[in-house]
């Protein structure tokens, strides 16, 4: 609550304890653990081949609750304070080339309702850029059709507007006028995309919607609910807009963070390089 952190980062802070206490029944330890103790447990995450990335996050929940504990009163000294990580390579994130993405969103039918909140759904994630629990959150009166925007909550509870083209719009418009009424089983429902049972979707069922279409469309690469937010943010910086302006659309508090899809671009115009420079090879 003091952090304003995400209920999907309280869920993974609540996992990698549990895995902790775990470790600890298994090894009949006393309360609190040594610091030598909690170091043969992230060892032991190494030898099961566990990413440096998850091991990384696993001490970083440890650390916060022994802070958290230590600042309480309830520890004596924090057993965490020397620890340090392992250095984990920041992985590229994967993109769509435009052709691609145009073939995924083209992949839902507008003849079933089903279809049409399909359409707007993959539409407006490329349009703004919003991560997939941002999108299952919105509710209706989140949408402006007229202004042409989109008004979500991020991370830290944090909201922001998101602008998004025409092509969304249209999509949003025709789900809203045809297509939601016929899923929507309850007059009371606010959200703005429902299953088939008219309820709120969630994001598992976003991702087996997604990877349906991934398949219709016949794309060979990996697809992630997160691949149109990478590819949106890649796309905005090839065509020149500022990395600031798509700071603040994504919703990133660090704009290191953002820049990462500089890289990417960087690599894709040596690509183009590469294709189109008659003496490039």
């Amino acid at each position: 609550m003091e952090k304003g952190l995400s209920p999907n980062t309280l869920d993974a802070y609540r996992r990698d304890l549990e895995d902790f206490a775990r470790f600890l029944k298994g090894r009949e330890a006393t309360f609190p653990p040594s610091r030598h103790l909690i170091t043969e447990y992230l060892f032991s995450l190494s030898q099961k081949g566990r990413k440096s990335s998850t091991i990384a996050r696993r001490l970083a929940s440890l650390k916060s609750y022994f802070q958290f504990l230590h600042r309480e009163g309830w520890l004596q000294e924090d057993p965490t304070t020397l620890l340090e990580g392992p250095k984990s390579r920041r992985r590229l994130p994967q993109v769509l080339d435009v052709a691609a993405v145009e073939r995924l969103l083209e992949a839902p039918p507008l003849h079933t309702p089903a279809g049409q909140r399909d359409r707007a759904m993959l539409e407006l994630l490329y349009a703004t850029g919003m991560r997939v629990s941002e999108l299952i959150h919105l509710d209706v009166e989140d949408i402006s059709l007229e202004m042409g925007f989109a008004r979500c909550l991020g991370k830290g509870s944090k909201e922001r507007i998101v602008p998004m083209g025409s092509k969304a719009a249209q999509a949003l418009s025709r789900y809203l006028a045809e297509g939601r009424g016929q899923l929507v089983k309850a007059g009371h429902e606010t959200a703005l995309f429902v299953n088939h049972r008219g309820q709120r979707l969630t994001r598992q069922g976003f991702w087996k919607i997604l990877k349906g279409y991934v398949r219709k469309a016949g794309l060979s690469q990996e697809v992630t609910p997160h691949s149109l937010r990478h590819s949106f943010a890649t796309h905005l910086l090839a065509g020149g807009a500022d990395l600031r302006a798509v700071q603040e659309m994504l919703g990133h508090a660090d704009i290191s963070t953002t820049q990462i899809y500089t890289h990417l671009t960087q690599q894709l115009s040596r690509q183009q390089y590469l294709q189109a420079h008659p003496r490039a090879k």
